[in-house]
């Protein structure tokens, strides 16, 4: 399969691009500036990258609260849906698109039961392995990199030369990819992913059409899509949720259902006012 993940795929990469950026300090931002109990604690990004003092201060850290939430939320479920499934004996984990995650870092204790897999762009696999060694992380044997030019090669055949199973069940995880990416690639992947060992589960975000976001979030979709465009990275796919539940039925997974990170338990009962934007929702589907 050559599906496309958008990572400036027209050069090569020497860092993460923006968005992997950007993610990672939110995660962090949410530690540093959010009211107690912080639904993700997550700064190993943040070392990663190293920003300059004033990092805080950026447009996209300033006036992005319901984004930062947004993405807060879709990384605790992740989190606690490899935990749930690692109790239930599943033990591998595929991440399309990693840009700088970090849970194989930061989560031991479960990582170390599974084989965690990291599907991203050369460039950004190895400036991320890199800044490790320099901060001198150990790099455990249960994370597998598998570096692949999105343009020019299968991210299966890659997973496979890597050591992925397919006679086991995993968990699929994509975030803040499919926007990116042609109903076309989107349903050659969940065709793939469909094809999995029985029990596998997939949870792949996608993005309503404008008109269906909360009246609030739509000024800042517009100035995303504006920004996403000049940045040669245009949005490309938006899905309202029957539209998804169609596409994964008729790619053969035997239960899909969706949830919004605006619907998630993590914001009931916060001191502050933090609360997700409206655009972003999760497919859950189970092979």
């Amino acid at each position: 399969m050559n599906s496309t993940i958008p990572k400036q795929q027209n050069k090569k990469m020497t860092e993460p691009d923006t968005t992997a950026v950007r993610t990672a300090l939110w995660r962090a931002l949410h530690a540093q500036v959010d009211a107690k109990p912080h639904i993700l604690e997550d700064e190993i990004g943040l070392q990663l990258i190293a920003p300059p003092d004033d990092w805080q201060q950026r447009p996209d850290m300033k006036f992005t609260k319901r984004l930062r939430a947004s993405v807060i939320a879709r990384a605790r479920f992740i989190e606690d849906l490899i935990i749930e499934q690692s109790s239930h004996g599943i033990s591998q984990y595929v991440i399309l698109g990693a840009g700088l995650d970090t849970f194989a870092l930061r989560r031991p204790d479960i990582a170390s039961k599974l084989h965690v897999y990291e599907v991203d762009q050369p460039g950004t696999l190895a400036w991320k392995q890199q800044r490790l060694i320099e901060l001198e992380f150990s790099v455990p044997k249960y994370l597998h990199f598998v570096p692949v030019s999105f343009e020019t090669s299968s991210w299966w055949e890659q997973l496979l030369k890597a050591g992925f199973d397919i006679r086991k069940a995993a968990v699929i995880a994509c975030t803040g990819v499919s926007l990116y990416l042609t109903k076309e690639a989107i349903t050659s992947t969940l065709h793939q992913i469909a094809a999995l060992a029985t029990g596998s589960k997939l949870a792949m975000t996608f993005y309503l059409p404008i008109e269906h976001l909360d009246e609030e979030d739509k000024p800042m979709q517009e100035i995303a899509e504006k920004g996403a465009r000049a940045a040669g990275t245009p949005f490309m796919s938006f899905f309202t949720t029957d539209e998804i539940l169609t596409l994964a039925r008729e790619a053969g997974f035997k239960e899909a259902k969706t949830i919004s990170t605006k619907d998630m338990d993590y914001f009931t009962n916060r001191t502050d006012d933090l609360l997700p934007a409206s655009g972003e929702v999760f497919l859950l589907a189970t092979t």
